[in-house]
């Protein structure tokens, strides 16, 4: 059981230029990090939804990561800790109590086969049964699970986390990214000649920006001459599929089931929910949000939000719904 001081709260939320107020000692101890409905004497807690109001009055926690407007709802036996967004504070704060972490130990099992044209750097960690294919460099503080294939062609940056049974050929990730429990990068597209089938060779790649974290089961097909890509702190969901040559923007949030086809453009600070699908040859602008089980088939321009089939502005989707209930 981690033991966190809240001296290292208060360093991790100002290092993240998250200013903090609180009556407690530096030396206060925490055991855990739980919701208020479920959390003790010696937890520490955060507030961000109102509809949970009236759970916040009854909270058990010794402190609650919370704003300046609410802890007057806050019950003696809780300290408040005033931050501008709680939310915020609780992913960083939600680290120091995660004892789950994988970090490089710089063993490589011996039961890892790794290929003689291939490039290991220093304190990479390397799990039983892996396979490490030709012309892969894997750089400092690479983390890889058991089970999974590395290569070819492949680079992999500092201090990123693979986890078991992953496959990666015909790619670069860069630095701190996060690839879960089997997924599946690099592999050739859905790619052939309509009228005879005849299957079109792929010699492009994968390109994974740093900070990003690909989910379990998701597949990313490598292009067919460039690069598919993925841009900086994406966060791409389980069983998520991405066909050949598309290209994410930054900061992007896709949930799980959703299939993208081939060489389809999509912006920075998009969100898209379960279960869309996103025809291909379209271009997404940036800041776009697409509600769960849409179907895209055109163009979407900048800070739109969609929904339905086919997906349109989410104001003529609910309009529609409303006139097609009254019907009935």
């Amino acid at each position: 059981m981690k033991k966190i001081k809240y001296k290292e709260i208060k360093e991790i939320l100002k290092k993240n230029s998250l200013e903090v107020e609180s009556n407690i000692s530096d030396e206060e101890i925490f055991l855990s990090l739980k919701s208020i409905s479920n959390s003790s004497e010696n937890d520490l807690s955060f507030f961000s939804n109102i509809r949970y109001l009236n759970v916040l009055k009854k909270i058990k926690a010794k402190a609650c990561l919370i704003e300046e407007k609410f802890i007057n709802y806050l019950p003696d036996n809780c300290y408040p800790i005033i931050v501008i967004d709680p939310y915020l504070a609780l992913a960083f704060v939600s680290n120091l109590f995660n004892s789950e972490v994988l970090k490089s130990n710089g063993i490589i099992s011996t039961n890892t086969s790794i290929d003689s044209n291939c490039k290991i750097h220093k304190n990479v960690q390397i799990n039983p049964f892996t396979m490490i294919l030709n012309d892969t460099e894997i750089k400092d503080g690479v983390y890889i699970g058991s089970n999974s294939s590395i290569g070819p062609n492949v680079i992999i940056n500092k201090d990123v986390v693979v986890h078991d049974n992953v496959s990666i050929s015909n790619a670069i990730i860069m630095e701190n990214c996060i690839i879960k429990s089997g997924a599946r990068i690099g592999g050739t597209g859905f790619g052939f000649e309509m009228k005879t089938k005849q299957k079109i060779s792929h010699s492009g790649n994968v390109l994974i920006g740093k900070n990003s974290s690909i989910g379990s089961n998701t597949t990313i097909d490598r292009a067919v001459f460039d690069s598919t890509s993925i841009g900086e702190f994406s966060n791409i969901d389980n069983l998520v599929q991405i066909a050949h040559n598309v290209n994410i923007g930054n900061f992007a949030v896709i949930a799980a089931q959703v299939g993208i086809a081939g060489s389809t453009k999509i912006g920075n600070y998009v969100k898209i929910g379960g279960q869309v699908g996103i025809s291909g040859h379209l271009v997404i602008g940036d800041n776009v949000t697409i509600a769960g089980k849409s179907g895209v088939t055109k163009n979407i321009t900048n800070n739109a939000i969609i929904a339905g089939f086919p997906a349109k502005d989410i104001k003529l989707w609910k309009k529609e719904i409303i006139r097609n209930s009254l019907r009935k």
